[in-house]
C-alpha cells in the first residue's frame, strides 16, 4: 500500500469513529448515552461554568476524547461522570457522594462508578502532579522511554511501586490506597480533562509564562475569557502521556512475573489503552519550543488580513511553527489553506489530510477559538476542494463553502 493510500485509510477510519459525535447520533456510540446525557441535563449541568463553556459540555467533551482514545466503556462512562461529586479543583456538585453514589451506580456501573469516585475523592493535585508528573525531570523521562525492559523496571519502579501509592481524600485527609492502574486511570482521565478545558485564559491566571503549567502564580484579577490564544499546557500534558505510557509498560513486564498482592488489589481488570497523541505519547514537547510554535500561529491568525506584507510571511511562519509543534493540527489545516490560496493544491491536500487526522486523534480543539466540530468541518471542505483541485477567488465564493462529501 503507497504512503498517500494507507494515510487515506487511516484517516476515513478515523473520520468514522469521529461521525457519530459530529453527527450527535449518541445511541449508535451507547445505547444508555442520550439517556445518561438527559439525567446530566436536569441536575443543571449546563447550567454551570466551566472553562470555555459549560459543565455539560466539559463532560460530553472528555467522554467523546476517551472514546476516541479507544478506552474501555468502564472509563469512557467514568469519564462523562467524571467530576459529578465535585473534586480537588472544582466545586461543582452534581450528586451527593454521601447519598447518591447508589444512584450513579445504577446509571453508569460499579466499575465506572468506583473510577469516578477516585477521581473525584482523592487529591489529584498532589498525588498526580506534585509526587508523579514532577518527580524526575524532562531528560530522565526521555531516558525511560528509550530504555530496555529490563532497565524499565527498576527505574519505573521508583516512579510508581508496583503495590500502588497512598493518596489523600483532598477534604479529611484520608489515606487512600492507589493502585498503579488505578494511578494510570487518573493520569489518562487528567490528560483528557486537560485537552477538552485549557486555553490561554488558565495560563494567565496561573502566570503560566514558562510553558510547564506549574501553577506557580495567582491573577485572580485576570478578566474572562481573555484574548482566545491556545493555551501552554502540551508540555504538561506530553510529559503526563509519558509517565503514562511508562506505567503502561511496566504493567506489561508486571503480569510476566511474580506479584505482590491479588489481582484485584491490583486491579488488573482495567484495562489501560495508549493514547494517540504526541506519537502515542512517546515524545515529549519542550516547553521553550510549545511558547515559540504558538506564538508564531497566533501572529498569523490574529492578522486581520489587511497588512499584504505580514501576510506573506504566513506560509513560513507557519511551517516553522509546525517544525516546533508537529502534534496539533490547526497549524495544518492554516497551511493547508495558505497553499489552496496559492494553487498548490497537492501541498494543500496534504496538510490539510495531517491536520484533520490530528483533530480527529485528539478529539477537541488546540486552537478553541473554534470547536472541534467547526475545525474538522473547516478541515472536511478544504480537503474536497483540494481534491477537486480548486479554490474559491471571491469573498462569496469562501463563505459560501458548506458542503462535505
Amino acid at each position: 500500500m503507497s504512503p498517500s493510500n494507507s494515510t487515506n485509510q487511516r484517516l476515513q477510519i478515523l473520520l468514522e469513529s469521529a461521525k457519530p459525535f459530529l453527527r450527535e447520533e449518541f445511541e449508535k456510540i451507547d445505547p444508555k448515552l442520550p439517556s445518561l446525557i438527559a439525567v446530566l441535563c436536569s441536575t443543571g449541568a449546563g447550567e454551570c461554568f466551566h472553562r470555555p463553556g459549560s459543565f455539560l459540555d466539559h463532560l460530553r467533551h472528555v467522554y467523546r476524547i476517551i472514546k476516541l482514545w479507544n478506552s474501555p466503556d468502564s472509563i469512557a462512562l467514568c469519564a462523562l461522570f467524571h467530576s459529578v461529586y465535585s473534586n480537588s479543583y472544582s466545586n461543582i456538585v452534581l450528586f451527593d457522594p454521601e447519598t447518591e453514589r447508589d444512584k450513579v451506580r445504577s446509571l453508569i456501573g460499579e466499575e465506572a462508578e468506583i473510577l469516578a469516585h477516585l477521581f473525584c475523592v482523592v487529591d489529584r493535585q498532589s498525588l498526580v502532579r506534585t509526587n508523579i508528573i514532577r518527580k524526575f525531570t524532562e531528560s530522565e523521562l526521555v531516558e525511560f522511554l528509550e530504555a530496555s525492559e529490563v532497565s524499565l523496571r527498576k527505574k519505573v519502579n521508583l516512579l510508581i511501586p508496583k503495590n500502588g501509592v497512598i493518596g489523600k481524600h483532598y477534604v479529611t485527609g484520608e489515606e487512600i490506597l492507589v493502585s498503579r492502574r488505578m494511578i494510570g486511570v487518573l493520569l489518562f482521565m487528567t490528560l483528557a480533562d486537560i485537552c477538552e478545558q485549557y486555553f490561554s485564559f488558565q495560563d494567565v491566571l496561573y502566570v503560566n509564562w514558562n510553558g510547564r503549567l506549574e501553577q506557580s502564580g495567582s491573577r485572580y484579577e485576570t478578566l474572562y475569557p481573555g484574548n482566545g490564544k491556545p493555551g501552554l499546557w502540551m508540555n504538561s500534558a506530553s510529559r503526563m502521556g509519558a509517565v503514562y505510557t511508562l506505567l503502561v509498560r511496566e504493567e506489561a513486564i508486571s503480569m510476566k512475573e511474580s506479584r505482590t498482592g491479588t489481582a484485584v488489589e491490583r486491579n488488573e481488570d482495567i484495562e489501560l489503552v495508549i493514547p494517540p497523541i504526541f506519537e502515542k505519547c512517546s515524545k515529549i514537547l519542550d516547553a521553550t519550543d510549545q511558547i515559540k510554535a504558538r506564538d508564531l500561529y497566533w501572529e498569523v491568525v490574529y492578522d486581520d488580513g489587511c497588512d499584504e506584507g505580514k501576510k506573506e510571511k504566513d506560509e513560513e511562519k507557519l511551517v516553522k511553527c509546525i517544525e516546533l509543534n508537529p502534534f496539533v493540527g490547526e497549524p495544518h489545516v492554516l497551511l493547508g489553506q495558505v497553499y489552496l490560496g496559492k494553487g498548490k493544491f497537492e501541498e494543500g491536500e496534504k496538510e490539510i489530510e495531517k491536520g484533520l487526522s490530528l483533530l480527529l486523534e485528539w478529539g477537541c480543539s488546540w486552537d478553541k477559538r473554534i470547536t472541534w466540530e467547526g475545525w474538522v468541518a473547516w478541515s472536511r471542505v478544504m480537503l474536497n476542494k483540494a481534491k477537486d483541485k480548486s479554490w474559491p477567488t471571491t469573498a462569496w465564493g469562501i463563505i459560501n463553502l458548506g458542503l462535505v462529501k
